[in-house]
């Protein structure tokens, strides 16, 4: 499997605590990847350093088939190159129906003047349909985002970075808040989502992980401490003694 996004020897720190530290990690084109934890142990500044947010000290960070430095991109620059990220509060337009959220977050090249005369083809109506019952919302397309349950607001911001076609998704704690049910749907979708492309999954809870039956990267101190299935983890010393206890 061609690897999409290499990350090697990379280290940050801020104000003397190093929170990154000669961290290495990749990840191919359609996978599924859990990445877990203590507090502190990196994995908010990793997504920051992908996504441009953060700039290392040292180390590569490498995207795609051309080898492309994110290091020298803005951070807008690398969300068009296809990398999309969803924080852990859903953000969503709450006065907007989920069919008009799902319609602004659509790949359409157009500039300011498009965006104001924009009107939705048939194709964009398809495609936003098709997308809302992938993410489980296609009988509350014209609900109002702001009276969804918080699990449903996760999946529509899960649907609209879906709508931005990105070749890389990277998904801060999905199951927090939720009820078992929506998690059920929620692994369903990103196990879904990683067949066509890169998922990355931050996450503390080791049920949902486990459901997402992926490869997990254990970090601690900012580097990788252990990496396997989530059975191959679980047994390492190393880690019951970092992050899971006696």
């Amino acid at each position: 499997m061609s690897t999409l996004l290499e990350v090697s020897g990379v280290s940050v720190t801020f104000d003397g605590f190093r929170a990154i530290n000669n961290l290495s990690f990749q990840i191919g084109n359609a996978e599924l990847r859990a990445v877990i934890g203590p507090n502190g142990a990196g994995k908010t500044t990793f997504m920051d350093i992908v996504t441009g947010k953060t700039r290392p000290d040292e180390g590569r960070v490498i995207w795609g088939e051309k080898s492309v430095s994110l290091l020298r991109m803005s951070e807008a620059k690398i969300a068009q190159a296809g990398i999309g990220r969803k924080f852990q509060k859903p953000t969503v337009f709450e006065d907007q129906t989920v069919q008009e959220n799902l319609l602004m977050a659509l790949k359409n090249k157009r500039g300011w003047l498009g965006v104001l005369f924009y009107r939705p083809s048939a194709d964009d109506l398809d495609k936003v349909a098709d997308l809302a019952s992938e993410i489980g919302l296609k009988d509350e397309l014209t609900r109002k985002s702001g009276e969804l349950s918080h699990g449903q607001k996760q999946w529509l911001e899960i649907g609209m970075l879906l709508a931005q076609e990105p070749r890389l998704l990277l998904v801060d704690e999905p199951a927090a808040g939720m009820t078992p049910q929506e998690r059920e749907h929620t692994t369903d979708l990103l196990v879904q989502a990683a067949k066509t492309r890169a998922v990355v999954v931050v996450e503390h809870d080791m049920e949902f992980v486990r459901r997402l039956n992926c490869k997990v990267t254990v970090l601690h101190e900012g580097s990788v401490l252990a990496e396997g299935s989530l059975d191959h983890v679980t047994s390492n010393q190393d880690v019951i003694d970092v992050y899971l206890g006696r």
